[in-house]
């Protein structure tokens, strides 16, 4: 029986997010909440699609599309939107032997392909799977370019006495002490204390001659739709915040979102050190399992940093297609238009 794709609508919003908490690699971003939030403030358009075999869902790939001069282009995350994996979620994944996983797998990409081949069009696709999902090869069979990419995640299963004794390392304890005995302090916040955390990000990136492309106002669209997955921590010095994080939790695992901006203040110790730490242990009493560095173990620049707690290195992988003058196209746009579009933008807000 061979698998046939159908767009999900509103109605089969419920249904899409059973399958999603149900898949151990369905993630807070492919619920359908976020998937529609996503789509509007990226000037796409969310096709979300459901794979059945007879009348049974086999797995679901939310795509995104744009349409720009010579591009059509598919994305599952989007840009700009601070989701840094999203693409298939496949039903029973880890309930099936890997020879019907595989055969599922295999029929369902090569029909999403499919779809994406005649009915979008599409001459640039690009795909970043989601961890728990290690297994890229239906794509590279069906054309696609493979590349790994990385992320840090702490076991919080041993307790957080454990985390502070053998995953943090001496350097890093002296710190977060050093930091409550100068008097910076950590407390929970809400939406006032995002926006707060989002212009430090902007007066941070612009010192480094970067720009904030995710909008305030996607944050602000999150943070109303989820706010019982998400939790704000600020660190304050002198009754003024000076950095902060916004985390989310889903299942038995909580993401470090967004955040953790370097002080205006040049202060020692780092009061990021302490802000994770309590983040970290908000998560351990809360009986989460894992707690995700999102970001910074394929960053060249911040990966030493998190690795000061012993994380464990989580493999995942990106996909890409594209047709030729596409490819040429994305090489302008990265070495040219990138730069001078962020120069431009930075020299308006100066």
């Amino acid at each position: 029986m061979s698998v046939e794709i159908r767009v999900a609508s509103e109605k089969d919003a419920s249904l899409w997010d059973r399958l999603v908490e149900s898949s151990p690699h369905g993630t807070i971003f492919h619920t359908w909440k976020w998937l529609k939030i996503a789509e509007k403030h990226t000037n796409s358009r969310l096709y979300p699609l459901i794979g059945y075999k007879g009348t049974e869902p086999v797995g679901i790939f939310p795509l995104f599309f744009q349409k720009k001069t010579f591009l059509k282009m598919v994305f599952s995350p989007p840009p700009h939107v601070a989701i840094i994996y999203l693409g298939p979620v496949l039903v029973d994944y880890d309930k099936l032997k890997r020879s019907k996983r595989e055969i599922n797998f295999v029929e369902f990409q090569k029909q999403i392909d499919e779809f994406i081949k005649e009915e979008l069009k599409a001459n640039y696709i690009s795909i970043s799977l989601p961890p728990g999902l290690p297994d890229p090869r239906p794509f590279q069979w069906n054309g696609y370019e493979v590349e790994p990419a990385y992320e840090y995640v702490i076991d919080l299963s041993k307790g957080i006495e454990y985390i502070w004794q053998k995953n943090y390392d001496k350097k890093l304890r002296e710190n977060i002490n050093r930091a409550i005995r100068r008097g910076i302090y950590i407390e929970e916040g809400g939406k006032k204390e995002l926006e707060v955390i989002y212009d430090l990000m902007i007066e941070r990136y612009a010192e480094q001659d970067r720009i904030v492309t995710v909008p305030k106002e996607y944050l602000l669209d999150v943070y109303d739709a989820f706010s019982e997955n998400i939790k704000i921590f600020v660190a304050k010095y002198e009754e003024e915040i000076i950095t902060g994080t916004i985390d989310i939790y889903y299942k038995d695992k909580i993401v470090s979102w967004i955040g953790n901006p370097r002080p205006r203040v040049k202060i020692s110790p780092s009061p990021n050190d302490l802000l994770n730490w309590e983040a970290m242990k908000y998560a351990c009493e809360h009986s989460f399992r894992y707690y995700e560095m999102i970001g910074a173990a394929g960053n060249e620049r911040l990966h030493s940093y998190y690795s000061k707690c012993n994380p464990e290195l989580l493999v995942r992988f990106s996909v890409k297609k594209c047709s030729f003058i596409a490819k040429c196209l994305e090489t302008s746009y990265v070495k040219i238009l990138k730069p001078m579009s962020a120069r431009f933008r930075l020299s308006r807000r100066k």
